[in-house]
């Protein structure tokens, strides 16, 4: 049996309570006027996101969602401090965003393996009466209480992280083309949706130009921005690609239909999607000779073929000469 593909979820974190403070003077044989020696409260525990580069899914979240850290301890005698509260550690796939669901405030996303992200922050310990000790007061007897830690419902939306989002309709050949250009292991059948989540990829183009991750959007069809199948799930993957890489199969029929049904589905989810940079390719080009439009969108049409490997180099030129400006100076 398959894993489900979760990419949004909510939860519950709670951080721990501090720890009071202690009201307490030395008790020692020979020193019968002993002073203030009460310790503080130690902190409570805090919760954090931390990024997992072997997690694809936030599935075992649907059935964990409550997550407590512990609290500070009491303060102890001769000033000692209580115990530290047991952080928690929620781990998460790289590309995971958190928001707050009551307030909509926006706590930050999870990029890096290992990355740590404080999400619910634990309560301060109480000062122990050593604290307020004063020349006028040299027996206090007061100490605070710990404060309690953040509690918040967290919102948790996976988008995938990716250069170029291949994007097409079911069954278009995205996941074949994925493993022509990259090295991925993408699942690949001749049958709609082989793939149930996205599939990432590593296109090598040289010391100089450098690398970047293509990923596979699982296929996107007519109503997609309003939930039909997988729809809203898979269109918030494209979010992070910075270049679009239109997909079209010419046995589905007419291409520049294809490419239509795909910009109307992208403009109803999010109309920031079609700002982005875009390349637009007619896949099968060994089952369908074509003709095809030059042009498409205004763009230039590449017509290749994923399983003979027919147009590729000019592709991979194109998508170079796209992600050129992309490139960051480590690259």
């Amino acid at each position: 049996m398959k894993e489900r593909y979760i990419d949004l979820v909510s939860i519950r974190v709670v951080a721990g309570k501090g720890g009071d403070g202690l009201v307490h003077f030395r008790r020692e044989r020979f020193v019968p006027r002993g002073g203030p020696d009460g310790g503080d409260g130690g902190d409570g525990g805090s919760v954090f996101l931390v990024g997992d580069a072997r997690k694809w899914n936030l599935l075992d979240l649907t059935y964990d969602r409550v997550f407590s850290a512990g609290d500070g301890g009491r303060g102890k005698p001769k000033g000692m401090r209580g115990k530290k509260g047991r952080d928690v550690l929620v781990r998460v796939p790289l590309g995971t965003v958190a928001t707050d669901e009551t307030t909509g405030e926006s706590l930050g996303e999870i990029t890096e393996d290992g990355q740590r992200l404080l999400v619910a922050k634990g309560g301060k310990g109480g000062r122990g009466n050593a604290r307020f000790a004063t020349p006028m007061d040299r027996a206090p007897q007061r100490a605070d209480k710990g404060t309690d830690g953040e509690e918040r419902i967290l919102r948790l939306e996976l988008k995938s992280l990716g250069d170029v989002g291949i994007v097409g309709l079911p069954n278009a050949g995205k996941s074949s083309l994925l493993v022509a250009l990259t090295r991925s292991r993408a699942a690949v059948g001749a049958y709609p949706f082989t793939t149930k989540r996205p599939n990432l990829g590593t296109l090598e183009l040289g010391e100089i130009k450098g690398r970047f991750v293509l990923v596979d959007i699982p296929g996107i069809i007519e109503g997609a921005s309003r939930g039909r199948g997988m729809g809203t799930a898979f269109l918030r993957h494209i979010e992070r690609s910075r270049i679009i890489l239109f997909l079209l199969d010419p046995t589905q029929g007419d291409v520049s239909e294809q490419y239509d049904l795909l910009v109307s589905e992208m403009r109803n989810h999010d109309t920031g999607l079609l700002e982005k940079e875009s390349i637009v390719a007619v896949n099968k080009a060994d089952l369908v000779p074509g003709p095809f439009p030059e042009e498409i969108g205004g763009r230039r049409v590449f017509v290749i073929s994923a399983l003979t490997g027919e147009g590729l180099e000019k592709l991979k030129e194109a998508l170079a000469i796209a992600l050129e400006p992309l490139q960051g100076p480590d690259l």
